[in-house]
């Protein structure tokens, strides 16, 4: 019997590396890159993070088509191959909870993804009265936000700080960005349904800043951060 040649034998791993690489990132792990604060603190712009597309459950893509290209705006994904733009649940193991860090396509392009925090369940009732978010009437403790505006604008205006009581539809959800007055989510687009969910955020494998000195473009501290 011949050996395989060289040449073959390269060609065979190249092909069983792809193959695998598009597993994985179809049902296992995929990575994304932050490109806008509206996570801050928790993620920072640069932060390059892991999406677990298994926790809620395994599914396959539904509605796909070949792509090479990154989002514009929200969150960067790397890109490979293909996108998709829903995904059929096979085994239901979990639904996003409260305080979970959701990756989603958004609502008005689904050519692009976001980020947000869960705030809002399926059923349960949301009101924002001056920046303070009150679940079913009851007020919630978010330690993880931060405000850079003082002032409080009325939702005769817009709804960033005052919107409701709305209650949230089926299979859907209510998520704002932890930047609160300077994000765009379920207050000016509406609720992220489930189908649109790709997976929970889960880790900073790298940062990335860009400014000031060379010695601190990279952010060290945040390398292997778990994200919550």
């Amino acid at each position: 019997m011949k050996s395989k040649s060289l040449w073959r034998e390269y060609a065979e791993a190249i092909v069983i590396a792809i193959i695998l690489a598009l597993f994985i990132r179809t049902f296992v792990v995929q990575a994304f890159k932050i490109p806008s604060g509206s996570m801050i603190q928790t993620l920072q712009i640069g932060d390059h993070i892991l999406v677990n597309k298994m926790v809620y459950g395994i599914k396959i893509p539904w509605d796909c088509e070949w792509d090479l290209t990154t989002n514009r705006t929200g969150v960067n994904r790397i890109p490979l191959l293909w996108s998709c733009y829903s995904y059929k649940t096979l085994v239901p193991v979990s639904n996003p909870d409260r305080g979970d860090i959701i990756v989603f396509m958004f609502p008005e392009d689904e050519t692009k993804d976001f980020i947000k925090r869960v705030v809002g369940l399926p059923g349960e009732t949301v009101e924002i009265r001056n920046k303070k978010v009150y679940i079913n009437g009851r007020l919630m403790s978010e330690p993880f936000t931060q405000h850079v505006d003082p002032g409080v604008i009325a939702h005769q205006i817009q709804p960033r700080d005052n919107l409701g009581p709305l209650v949230v539809p089926p299979d859907s959800y209510f998520v704002m960005g932890d930047n609160r007055d300077q994000s765009l989510d379920s207050r000016f687009w509406g609720y992220v349904k489930r189908e649109k969910v790709k997976g929970r955020a889960f880790l900073i494998y790298w940062s990335w800043d860009g400014r000031g000195d060379l010695m601190h473009w990279v952010r060290w501290d945040r390398i292997a951060k778990i994200i919550r």
